[in-house]
């Protein structure tokens, strides 16, 4: 069979609503892996051992296990349990979680830069112990850490594709139907990727902006 990219035009919507999706799920569990993440941060460093502990084994799991085994236990797993939930809620909270971890690690290290005079400083000025964390440490720590979180992001929407095994109708997936019609899977496995490093361009120069932000209101 011989290579025909004219085939590919006619696909182009399908791609583009998956590129959407791939999007879609990327900001989502980007949004929540960095929230859970500071979350995380804080516990581990600050947070009584009923709860620090339980958050550090929960961190070493998911360090030490493949996300799409994750996305299995999310997706499939849990409705033994009476929970099912939809593919896309699933490969969010799989994606969010997997790569919270990474960025509680790299907040932690935030944390541990700050000069311990700024926590003394804001006591002294009477900021509760909750309060210079979020107000003071937390901050601070993490615009000292957006390039890191940003290679994570990246990485983040790369990883994004595993979903398509648990059925979201992503980059990767449409790609995949538009092959099993037309059986031309160089062509559109080609322009898949050409897709993803187009979104890919414009992560980078989100974060490119938003590092420049950072540098310009310290």
């Amino acid at each position: 069979m011989t290579l025909d990219f004219t085939i590919v035009p006619s696909y182009f919507t399908l791609l583009l609503i998956g590129s959407g999706w791939t999007i879609a799920i990327t900001a989502a569990a980007a949004v929540l892996s960095f929230v859970v993440g500071i979350l995380f941060a804080v516990i581990a460093l600050y947070g009584p051992a009923l709860v620090r502990y339980p958050i550090r084994l929960f961190a070493w799991l998911f360090m030490g296990t493949p996300l799409l085994l994750q996305l299995f236990l999310i997706y499939f797993g849990l409705i033994q349990i009476g929970i099912d939930l939809p593919a896309f809620a699933a490969g969010v909270i799989g994606l969010g979680l997997h790569f919270a971890v990474y960025n509680s690690d790299i907040i932690q290290s935030g944390i541990r830069a700050v000069d311990k005079g700024q926590y003394e400083g804001a006591r002294t000025l009477g900021l509760s112990r909750l309060q210079t964390i979020a107000r003071i440490i937390v901050p601070q720590a993490v615009r000292s850490v957006i390039p890191p979180i940003g290679n994570n992001m990246i990485a983040l929407l790369k990883d994004s594709a595993l979903v398509s095994v648990i059925g979201v109708t992503e980059l990767t997936l449409t790609a995949q139907l538009a092959i099993s019609k037309t059986f031309h899977p160089f062509e559109f496995y080609l322009a898949a990727a050409v897709c993803y490093y187009v979104i890919n361009l414009g992560l980078e120069a989100g974060l490119r902006h938003l590092e420049g932000r950072v540098q310009l209101s310290r």
